[in-house]
């Protein structure tokens, strides 16, 4: 365990940190840009597979239904989009204010990146439960409704 002289802080960023930081900074910012690419494709898919799924609806005959689906792919297809977005926003802000923390050596400016990238994994570690919560649920309705139609 730590000593009681030890303080958090009183820790420094040395250049071998700060290396580590920037370059880490770089790749953050790389891959939340393509993640705000990939949600205008999540949307641009789901309006496509809207159109799509009406055309084809009204040449089987089954417009309704049709349609019905293709607004169900656009909202589940915008709601990943939304969904990816936060991830890749906060990812954003982490990359541009850890750069700029590091060209100017401004302390809040990095505790605003840092601050960033905590609100990133927050929000994934609330999905992630909110998911595995599902997961549950449909396990245990499923195995409910598998004991109940015997």
């Amino acid at each position: 365990m730590d000593s009681p002289n030890t303080n958090l802080f009183e820790l420094q960023i040395d250049a071998s940190a700060q290396s580590y930081l920037r370059e880490a900074a770089k790749w953050a910012k790389f891959l939340s840009i393509v993640g705000f690419i990939m949600c205008g494709f999540f949307v641009l898919f789901g309006i496509f597979a809207a159109s799509i799924l009406s055309s084809m609806g009204s040449q089987f005959g089954t417009t309704t239904m049709a349609a019905g689906m293709g607004t169900m792919m656009t909202a589940v297809y915008v709601c990943f989009a939304l969904l990816y977005f936060f991830p890749c926003l906060y990812t954003y802000r982490f990359s541009t204010h850890m750069q700029a923390a590091l060209r100017s050596n401004d302390q809040q400016i990095l505790i605003s990146s840092f601050r960033n990238l905590k609100a990133c994994y927050k929000f994934l570690g609330i999905l992630t439960i909110v998911m595995l919560s599902i997961y549950v649920l449909a396990l245990v309705f499923g195995g409910l409704g598998a004991m109940m139609s015997r």
